[in-house]
């Protein structure tokens, strides 16, 4: 049995996907689905690392707050995050203890809630950029920042919404317990939605702070520090591209760290899109870890043969 870590990062359409109404019996299916990728790395004899994003969930959460306020106390943001990670590793894990015993694996599965470490000088805490929660009209947005202190931005012509800093991770406050339980081969679900961000004040205490990480870049920072060999980011295309949905886009079957770097230099991999996956695996790599495979849940058992995918290494 191989004793090699592996982290998977599955894209927000691996649970609730664009075109449904993304109720929990949707999730459930989808998350179902999006799981067989897992089952067949554990086959394959891996120790698993699952990560997900909480994107579509968070959203829906700060509605419940905004619809709600007036009832209960507002939850922040670093303590939805948190409640997500519950819910959602359920979720997953739950689904999955039910494909290994399809499968007839005998394995544990438990859900870390992870809290994931920032620099609070972070330059996207005095220039947030991710939009989070539900639109407002224009007249609403001067009230709404001085009552609740929050930035609001215009998203795209479609209202205003507030806006969030997305710091670097730095570091996995629950790495320890991450390796410990993997070393007794336990399948992990952690870093949901890319971690509930929090940084070390004067003290040396751990305290949250309202913002949200990237997911990808989060699970990039997990794979190093349990010492992951392999990071497969799942996400909505089958294979990474340049020129993207050109006539001249052109996918590619591998890549290494110095072409990466010079197509994300070009703009090739927008910020909002492939940007983050590619920065992520450039990451992994230069901090240890061997390769990255990027593809879609569709196409990652072709993928993990070599049929598919983008393979993402050093040289």
């Amino acid at each position: 049995m191989s004793k090699e870590i592996v982290v998977v990062a599955l894209g927000g359409n691996a649970i609730t996907r664009e075109f449904e109404e993304g109720n929990i019996t949707e999730q459930f299916e989808n998350t179902r689905r999006s799981l067989r990728s897992v089952i067949r790395l554990i086959q394959d004899g891996y120790r698993v690392v699952v990560t997900h994003g909480n994107g579509p969930q968070v959203g829906n959460a700060l509605i419940r707050v905004e619809e709600t306020r007036h009832i209960v106390p507002p939850l922040p943001l670093g303590v939805i995050v948190a409640d997500l990670e519950g819910g959602m590793g359920y979720m997953i894990e739950q689904c999955l203890q039910n494909k290994l015993h399809d499968a007839g694996l005998q394995k544990d599965v438990t859900t870390v809630l992870t809290q994931v470490i920032v620099d609070p000088d972070d330059p996207s805490i005095q220039n947030p950029t991710k939009f989070v929660g539900p639109f407002f009209k224009q007249e609403q947005v001067a009230d709404l920042e001085a009552q609740r202190g929050w930035t609001m931005k215009e998203d795209k012509g479609r209202g205003y919404r507030r806006v969030v800093p997305s710091p670097v991770p730095q570091g996995i406050v629950e790495k320890k317990i991450i390796k410990t339980l993997l070393k007794e081969n336990i399948v992990v679900i952690a870093a949901g939605g890319g971690g509930i961000p929090v940084y070390h004040d004067n003290r040396g205490w751990l305290e949250g702070i309202d913002a949200v990480i990237d997911k990808d870049l989060a699970s990039a920072v997990l794979g190093n520090e349990i010492g992951a060999t392999k990071l497969i980011i799942l996400t909505g295309v089958d294979k990474v591209a340049v020129g993207y949905k050109t006539e001249n886009q052109r996918d590619l079957d591998r890549l290494n760290v110095a072409e990466a770097l010079k197509y994300l230099d070009e703009g090739e991999f927008p910020k909002g899109s492939m940007g983050p996956k590619i920065q992520a695996a450039i990451n992994f790599i230069d901090n240890g870890g061997e390769e990255v495979l990027i593809t879609s849940i569709e196409k990652v058992s072709d993928a993990l043969d070599g049929k598919s995918g983008t393979l993402i290494t050093k040289n």
